[in-house]
């Protein structure tokens, strides 16, 4: 089913709109939540977390691209989620992946500094505009949908050392293009 009828099934508040919801964009949201979380009932957890914000978000908004927007959602609950679960211990799947950037991107410790993140996420998009539709997807795979280094290779059919040389490559074009922008580490 088409996302705007979706959408229109969430104005006429009809159930039908998240079961078809979770139809289409599902398996993608359970994947992102498994990725952060690393344990399947915290992920169905999120997920369907996820469905009811959306229920509850529309009416009123109309999200376009509705399938960018429950996948930040999820993100977001996902991530929240890791936050409490890991409060005293560290989970490496996750944390690795946070690691690798943390070296490109300043460290927020100010409330001023919060204030620029807004700005910073406008060089984040910037950034990816001038990657090529490969690295701008191994990017955002292994950054934003947490991806491991064992599936980019398989997807990427290359190696996970070759995905992870590429990767690091990525970030230090990164530093460089922050570094000419003014934000520094």
């Amino acid at each position: 089913m088409e996302d705007l009828k979706i959408i229109d099934l969430f104005f006429l508040r009809s159930e039908t709109a998240v079961t078809e919801l979770e139809k289409k964009y599902g398996t993608i949201c359970k994947k992102l939540a498994f990725h952060i979380l690393n344990n399947k009932e915290d992920a169905e957890e999120c997920v369907n977390d996820a469905y009811l914000a959306v229920w509850n978000n529309i009416p009123p908004n109309r999200p376009d691209p509705l399938r960018a927007y429950l996948c930040r959602i999820v993100r977001n609950l996902s991530i929240k989620k890791y936050k409490a679960n890991t409060a005293e211990k560290r989970n490496s799947f996750y944390d690795i992946s946070l690691e690798e950037l943390a070296e490109c991107i300043p460290a927020r410790e100010t409330v001023e500094d919060l204030w620029d993140a807004k700005e910073l996420g406008k060089q984040l998009d910037a950034f990816l505009g001038t990657l090529d539709q490969r690295s701008r997807i191994l990017f955002l795979r292994r950054y934003w949908f947490s991806d491991s280094l064992a599936e980019l290779a398989s997807e990427f059919h290359i190696t996970e050392h070759n995905a992870a040389v590429r990767l690091s490559r990525i970030r230090a074009k990164l530093r460089n293009y922050l570094s000419k922008e003014g934000i520094q580490r």
